[in-house]
């Protein structure tokens, strides 16, 4: 079970996740503002570090990995939006992730209930069975289901790393602002291979909505690491991603894409999920 207070911040920090990824989908250059939006989560991080404590040394091998499994994480989410809509990709990556992440939490001494684990079916479902139906429908390329596929295997691993390196850390704000400010600069340093220094021409002209992302991606993923030190770290990934119906209703009423039946089920399975791990 997880709580009424932590649960709410959980479904806030869905809302968003989906806003920035909302951004990152509607942007006229996903590399140049993805690092955009990793820079600006670095300095913001920068400027905070100064008023939290160090992590805790146990914590430090875990945020080793995980800098370089979110920056595979932002480099694999590019080419998914490159060839898939919004609302199916992002189903179909955030809907597999919590699945997979109550196959492998026990490793991590996690205890699977069995109504958790009804929770977490009920949501991988109604996530990923519309995105489904719209590949069969031929409304997204393969290669956007093989990028969201292993974006999902990603967030699925970093889930569990930093679930475990948050809890080591003895502060959930340490660990998320050491992480951000690290990650960001595997990032640009791709970007500037691939461009040059059309990078710092484009941070220079899109600062705005890069710091907007910057505060959004920030603000969630810190939410959602405190909350793994509060509750079980399946819970979490899983009520995270009801961020998927806000993904649905951003791409529908700002993207124009289509929503049809299936994706209104679907979100009715989402929300029965939620309810099932809040009060199963």
């Amino acid at each position: 079970m997880i709580t009424t207070p932590v649960a709410l911040l959980v479904l806030l920090s869905a809302l968003m996740h989906a806003s920035w990824n909302y951004l990152v989908k509607a942007s006229p250059d996903r590399l140049l503002d993805t690092a955009g939006l990793a820079v600006g989560g670095s300095l913001i991080s920068a400027c905070l570090l100064p008023f939290v404590p160090l992590p805790a040394a146990e914590s430090l091998p875990w945020l080793g990995v995980t800098v370089f499994i979110h920056i595979a994480y932002f480099m694999a989410l590019i080419e998914t939006y490159r060839h898939a809509d919004l609302s199916i990709a992002y189903p179909l990556m955030r809907g597999t992730a919590p699945v997979l992440v109550a196959l492998v939490a026990p490793l991590a001494g996690e205890t699977i209930t069995p109504g958790l684990l009804a929770g977490i079916v009920l949501i991988g479902i109604g996530i990923t069975l519309p995105a489904w139906l719209g590949f069969r429908r031929a409304a997204v390329a393969k290669a956007g289901i093989w990028f969201a596929c292993c974006n999902a295997v990603i967030i699925a691993a970093y889930t569990i790393v930093d679930g475990i390196g948050v809890r080591l850390s003895g502060s959930a704000a340490s660990y998320t602002l050491w992480l951000f400010f690290l990650d960001a600069w595997g990032i640009f340093a791709i970007a500037w291979w691939q461009r040059g220094r059309a990078v710092m021409t484009h941070l220079r002209r899109r600062w705005a909505p890069a710091l907007a992302g910057s505060v959004l991606t920030l603000g969630s993923y810190g939410i959602v690491l405190w909350a793994m030190t509060k509750a079980s770290i399946p819970a979490v990934a899983a009520l995270r991603e009801t961020s998927v119906i806000f993904a649905v209703l951003l791409g529908a009423l700002l993207l124009r894409e289509r929503m049809g039946r299936w994706r209104a089920a679907g979100a009715v399975l989402v929300a029965l999920g939620a309810a099932v791990i809040r009060w199963g």
